[in-house]
């Protein structure tokens, strides 16, 4: 037992030992297209905005940082790029006053989705982000209100889209959800296959963005959706066995588990909607 808490000792993670990161990305098994960026400066981010002693105001902005952070480390590794000319204001002084070089391409088109309630602030930061660096013209965001659906034990058995406010198609353009917490996957696959059915149109990318994800999300979004990326910074698996935390992220994937039997996060954040809004019900 351990001495100071009383509670058996606590099995490390290997994911997060030294070999476990590579160059600020988590080394893992589980296929293209998910992305753990998991450097120090944004797990200690991560610590204290998990902790039960941090309330608001402190809250948004630690949400703030680690979704301008986020959004920046999407944009830079998956839009496109163009090659550019741009005069310096040192133009006036040297004819060689010319910026030449690789940008994201602004005429790149954007729907940026807000799945309230967890997933509002996240969706506003990105949003104006994005208006920086695009033509705003071709930067959307749109609103979808869901809640998980439970069954009588408070087992997780889907999601339900009971209001939208969605600004036309998607074809053409990158569909972007930055919602922080990913635990069943269940209301990013209804939010993602709603836009598919409903708006028209296919996206050029769909991008998942959230603070911490679990095996079971990446699991069932992907066998889901195969196609879809998935970016975040930190991967939580606590409930797996001693013997899967000592191997790679996705070596045993069915024995993994970030879940509890509520289907909240371990060692996860709390229901980061209620944290956010200071609404706990």
């Amino acid at each position: 037992m351990d001495g100071a808490s009383g509670r058996p000792p606590r099995v490390l993670d290997v994911a997060y030992s030294a070999d476990g990161l590579d160059n600020g990305e988590l080394v893992h098994e589980y296929g293209p297209g998910v992305h753990i960026l998991s450097d120090p400066y944004h797990l200690s981010l991560l610590a204290r905005l998990s902790s039960d002693a941090t309330v608001q105001p402190l809250i948004n902005h630690l949400v703030t940082t680690l979704y301008r952070d986020l959004v920046a480390a999407v944009v830079a590794r998956e839009f496109p790029t163009c090659h550019v000319e741009s005069e310096t204001r040192m133009i006036a002084h040297t004819p060689e006053g010319v910026f030449a070089g690789e940008i994201i391409d602004a005429t790149t088109r954007v729907v940026c989705v807000d799945i309230a309630r967890a997933g509002m602030l996240p969706a506003s930061v990105c949003f104006d982000a994005l208006n920086h660096v695009l033509d705003p013209a071709g930067v959307r965001q749109d609103h979808l209100i869901m809640n998980r659906v439970v069954d009588d034990a408070g087992q997780v058995v889907g999601a339900r889209i009971f209001g939208e406010k969605t600004g036309g198609d998607i074809d053409g353009r990158v569909l972007m959800f930055p919602d922080p917490m990913g635990a069943t996957g269940s209301s990013l696959k209804k939010a993602i296959n709603y836009y598919l059915t409903h708006a028209g149109g296919t996206p050029t990318m769909t991008i998942a963005m959230n603070l911490i994800v679990t095996p079971e999300f990446i699991r069932n979004v992907k066998a889901e959706h195969p196609d879809a990326i998935i970016y975040a910074f930190r991967l939580d698996r606590g409930l797996s066995p001693p013997d899967v935390l000592a191997t790679r992220p996705g070596t045993h994937p069915d024995r993994e588990r970030g879940l509890n039997d509520t289907q909240y996060i371990v060692p996860g954040a709390g229901g980061l909607g209620e944290v956010i809004n200071n609404v706990f019900v």
